[in-house]
């Protein structure tokens, strides 16, 4: 790394957070804390969303998986967009009408504050460990860059610096800053990824695209007839990959926050629609790299390279091959994915706190001053919190993008599964729904860690796009099951919930 290189970090680094500050303004109210009093533009919204699911795990782990495998992965995004689609026209909607802040408020409307409480505090857990991943993967090529310099750095200083970078707009700004500093790191961060093919176009010998076609590394569908335990066959990855979508920007407080922030459904309807469409080019641009990459470095196993990791590929070749300046550009571009998911978590997290938790265990209508007040509180707090459980995470087999897709998956089946209870089986109540969300969460534990299948005399695990679907399955059959003990028609204050959510 130069000395340029360096300067455009330590720009990049000190001027988010300014950025952040001056853009999104001083909070007047929890609503601009919130959802930006709901006046930001669909198509800002659209990259924000973007920039938030993409993190670190899409510009370094994403081009690991075509470079061991293929680009079948792809087909997980058509899920994706078939996702969002429903999300647009089945749950914003609600959210609407309710004048919601939180995506669990609709739970609580329906069903009651105990169901509402229980998917908030499932949701911190997941956040917490998902995102942790992803703030441990930012680590990877900063610690590569540092110990080029020949400093050694931790991982876990590492991320508290990250952590730190984000805090200070996240805390300040509130959804505002997050989403105006969510475009611009995604343009840095997509920039760098079209400039690294470039590079690596001109350093391959002619006819490099072919060859990569004829070594099966730019297939794109795969027809296999095992959907159960290949994550990229066909069904499994369109089928997986919508609940998926449906469950991450239906029913994640995380994504929901950001589409609340626009001027009214409409809106938000176009912004969630068009970051599916936006992020299936993303997917197809870094999975390109990673074929690239296999192609520059004739298809080489990791570890024979000195790698500790796979996922230090792309680093690899970032520190090592990108010319002076754009080196830097795409360590920056690293850091802003990894900044745009942590100060969106941390958004979040510290909303579903205050308006999902916090009131409920205080029982009275808190000042408007009060609630802001709590609200950056926890957004100090759970910034400590992630930085303990990003430094869990030291060393995986597996692409850390596929670890973090499991570990939303674990309980992103029992919350959509929950909305889903709420809208389709009406005499459903508040004990059904806590009960069908428990016993999801212990079935999905069970065949996530203990379940496996025999494939061609091997043992293998259920793919990780069925712990969704799988996830709702129980709930539904579970929650409608228990639900048939009540009286076909609903009592007053069900039918008052009903109507407000209706």
């Amino acid at each position: 790394m130069r000395a340029l290189d360096l300067a455009i970090i330590a720009i990049f680094l000190i001027g988010s957070p300014l950025l952040g500050v001056l853009l999104g303004g001083k909070q007047k109210s929890s609503s601009d804390y919130f959802v930006g009093s709901r006046q930001v533009p669909w198509w800002a919204v659209t990259f924000s969303v973007v920039a938030t699911e993409t993190s670190t795990l899409t510009v370094i782990s994403v081009p690991t998986v075509a470079y061991l495998g293929n680009i079948t992965y792809l087909q997980l995004a058509i899920g994706y967009l078939i996702g969002r689609i429903l999300v647009a026209f089945v749950l914003l909607p609600r959210y609407y009408a309710g004048d919601l802040v939180s995506a669990y408020g609709f739970l609580g409307k329906r069903f009651g504050k105990g169901m509402q409480g229980t998917a908030s505090v499932t949701f911190l857990v997941t956040r917490l460990l998902a995102d942790g991943v992803r703030l441990f993967a930012t680590a990877i090529p900063v610690k590569m860059v540092l110990d080029a310099l020949g400093l050694d750095v931790s991982y876990w200083m590492i991320i508290a610096a990250i952590a730190v970078m984000a805090v200070v707009y996240t805390y300040l700004g509130g959804i505002k800053a997050v989403i105006w500093v969510d475009v611009v790191q995604m343009s840095i961060y997509v920039l760098g990824a079209v400039a690294a093919v470039f590079v690596l176009a001109g350093k391959l010998p002619d006819g490099w695209f072919g060859s990569l076609g004829d070594q099966g590394k730019l297939q794109f569908f795969d027809f296999s007839s095992n959907i159960v335990t290949n994550p990229y066959a066909f069904i499994t990855a369109v089928v997986g990959g919508a609940l998926f979508a449906m469950a991450s920007h239906g029913s994640d407080q995380l994504m929901v926050q950001r589409l609340l922030a626009c001027k009214n459904v409409r809106d938000s309807q176009k912004a969630v629609i068009a970051s599916g469409v936006v992020v299936f080019f993303q997917f197809a641009l870094f999975l390109l790299v990673g074929a690239m990459l296999w192609s520059f470095y004739d298809g080489a196993d990791p570890a024979s390279m000195g790698l500790q990791a796979n996922d230090e590929l792309f680093p690899k070749f970032i520190v090592e091959q990108l010319p002076s300046g754009l080196s830097g550009l795409l360590i920056a571009g690293i850091l802003a994915a990894a900044m745009s998911t942590i100060s969106s978590s941390l958004n979040s997290l510290s909303t579903s706190t205050v308006s999902d938790i916090y009131q409920r265990i205080t029982k009275k209508e808190l000042p408007d001053a009060v609630v802001l007040k709590q609200a950056k509180l926890w957004t100090l707090i759970w910034a400590g919190v992630f930085v303990v459980f990003a430094s869990m995470f030291t060393s995986t087999d597996q692409p850390v993008v596929e670890v973090g897709l499991s570990i939303a998956s674990y309980t992103y089946g029992a919350l959509l599964g929950a909305f889903a209870l709420g809208i389709l089986v009406k005499r459903a109540r508040q004990s059904d729904a806590i009960i069908a969300f428990a016993c999801t969460i212990v079935v999905a534990a069970v065949f996530i860690l203990g379940v496996t299948f025999t494939v061609d005399g091997e043992e293998k695990s259920l793919a990780f796009p069925w712990y969704v679907p799988l996830g709702v399955i129980v709930t539904l059959v579970v929650g409608g099951l228990l639900s048939l003990r009540h009286p076909a028609a609903a009592g007053p204050d069900e039918l008052e919930r009903v109507k407000e959510t209706a």
